[in-house]
């Protein structure tokens, strides 16, 4: 990843999508799927931290797919 990450021309694009509205337990955005600590954080982040958030919102989505609907 270090590699693609050098070799990128443009910055690491937010994920919001504008539908900006928290879970229950008010843990995340329901738009975004990012933590709100990863929210507030995201400007002052280095692209690689970025990307990492961006890894850790795909495995949300895939859990979030996993569960057993209610």
């Amino acid at each position: 990843m270090q590699t693609e990450l050098m070799q990128r021309d443009e910055p690491v694009a937010s994920p919001c999508v504008g539908l900006c509205a928290l879970d229950d337990q008010r843990q995340y955005c329901l738009g975004c799927q990012r933590h709100l600590n990863e929210i507030r954080a995201w400007r002052g982040m280095s692209e690689d931290e970025k990307l990492e958030v961006l890894q850790a919102i795909a495995e949300r989505k895939l859990g979030a797919e996993a569960k057993p609907a209610l």
